[in-house]
């Protein structure tokens, strides 16, 4: 039984995992760097310690700081959330070595699917397909990687080994292009996972991106909960997620989620996990990559399979075996997840910084909302821009979608732009509508319609009058309560008469 976990990670996602914490009965510790003194997941922790500096290098990917904070205040167990530490062998290994439980695959798991060119290797020896790219577990120089390159064919993709979440990939059409671009992926991954190393893997034009999410505990029990679609992203960064996806039938479910199970089996894989897959036009599947973590779109799959994937990782953790067995995974319904990123969809997603000075939540039946900030809380340059993550359920999936469109139109923020005008573009095309697209559609066969200036100005324009009344307003009712001449009931009450 844990009596207290620290969540070595920050903003919605820590919030989340504070409140399955809560739920189970768990005390909590958070962590966090001088900007995010008062964010959402210090408020909501039990504990709160200060660990560096804004930048990720000195405070949330600081093992050493991490596992001071753990050791000082007693936490018996880590869950490090998706991004920073959350796909570190090294991190996973310090926590075992100090008698810590890292809520996570183990050291050797991590390890082995982690680096994505050891994770084909790994499963292809399993029997699992493989998209052709770069083969074997080697770190591949620039000169290895150009003479490859013709033999895999263009165009094709360099990826980052390690992390995930598009970071460190980019596009190749032409060997001409591929020093520059080798250079580029290889200084952001190092950036973004302290690794710099990258493989080659060929380009399936026309493809959707799905991904299966797995659960697998210390028995030997691995199960998976349905699938994802992911297809829809922008610069390799996924921007909708639904589930289940439109383009599956029982039986292609039935075999992509056998050959996820396999792959994690391949690794003895403990813990919360996703197996991403690239679905080609013909039907075709093949592996692309593990991540070894909790994934950012694991909302959906919970709301239509009813399993809270976050306590089965604090459940698994433990030692317990799991709960579910595969016939006990049942998908009821269709859910969508929106990524509300705090960015101007009109000049080229160019990330907003500011202070939120208003902001309304949609809520009602079948909404869903995740996030870590509040009115009054200060977007900075420092992390991620996902501010909040929109989640719609329906019935059929049209009705996921039209209470998605809703749900939108109620999304208010005030002090930063957000792509919210994106996704309601988005929800009103009629190729998303029919489910036609693959991972290319954002991109190349959706064009985003310029807002309108004279709108925009007249909804800036009513915006500053509300709140300029609503400010005289609560002045009013003070001045009269200072005066002693009325109370701020009897003053609301004399406005209602008047």
């Amino acid at each position: 039984m844990f009596k207290k976990v620290l969540i070595a990670n920050r903003g919605e996602i820590a919030v989340r995992i504070i409140r399955a914490c809560n739920e189970l009965g768990i005390g909590t510790v958070a962590v966090y760097s001088d900007v995010d003194r008062n964010a959402l997941h210090v408020r909501f922790a039990d504990e709160a310690y200060h660990i560096g500096p804004p930048p990720s290098r000195d405070s949330y990917l600081r093992i050493d700081k991490i596992l001071e904070v753990a050791k000082k205040s007693e936490a018996d167990a880590i869950h490090p959330g998706y991004g920073f530490l959350a796909e570190r062998e090294d991190f996973a290994q310090a926590c075992a070595d100090e008698g810590i439980v890292f809520i996570g695959p183990s050291p050797s798991a991590i390890a082995k699917m982690g680096d994505k060119a050891v994770a084909r290797a790994t499963v292809q020896r399993a029997g699992v397909a493989v998209i052709p790219g770069t083969e074997g577990e080697a770190n591949l120089s620039d000169e290895e990687l150009l003479n490859i390159a013709p033999k895999i064919g263009f165009p094709l993709l360099i990826k980052a080994s390690a992390g995930g979440g598009g970071k460190g990939q980019r596009e190749v059409h032409s060997l001409e292009e591929m020093p520059a671009l080798l250079a580029s992926a290889r200084r952001e991954a190092e950036s973004a996972f302290g690794d710099g190393s990258v493989y080659l893997e060929k380009l399936v034009e026309g493809a959707r991106h799905i991904e299966f999410q797995l659960l697998g505990d210390h028995h030997g029990n691995i199960i998976h909960l349905g699938e994802r679609e992911c297809s829809l992203q922008r610069r390799r960064q996924k921007l909708v997620e639904e589930c289940p996806s439109p383009a599956m039938n029982p039986e292609l479910r039935a075999k992509m989620g056998e050959m996820a199970v396999r792959a994690a089996q391949a690794v003895n894989y403990v813990n919360a996990g996703t197996i991403e897959c690239l679905l080609d036009k013909q039907g075709n599947f093949y592996f692309m990559e593990m991540n070894t973590r909790l994934q950012v779109e694991h909302p959906i799959t919970e709301r239509v399979t009813g399993v809270d994937i976050v306590k089965e990782q604090i459940r698994i953790a433990r030692g317990r075996p799991l709960r579910y067995k595969q016939k006990n995974i049942k998908m009821t319904g269709w859910a969508i997840e929106c990524r509300i990123n705090a960015e101007d969809p009109f000049a080229n997603f160019m990330p907003s910084t500011g202070l939120i000075k208003r902001i309304n939540f949609p809520t009602g039946p079948g909404v869903r909302v995740e996030s870590g900030v509040y009115e009054g809380y200060e977007i900075t340059p420092y992390y991620d821009s996902m501010i909040a993550k929109l989640i719609c359920w329906g019935d059929t999936r049209a009705e996921a979608i039209l209470r998605m469109k809703r749900a939108l139109n109620e999304f208010r923020i005030m002090g930063v732009k957000t792509n919210v005008p994106f996704h309601q573009q988005l929800f009103r095309s009629t190729r998303f509508q029919a489910g036609q697209f693959d991972t290319r559609f954002v991109e190349d066969r959706f064009e985003l319609e310029e807002q309108s200036q004279a709108h925009s100005d007249v909804a800036a324009i009513a915006a500053t009058l509300i709140a300029h009344r609503q400010g005289r307003e609560a002045a009013e009712r003070i001045e009269r309560t200072d005066h002693g001449r009325a109370s701020h009931w009897r003053w609301s009450l004399r406005k209602t008469w008047e």
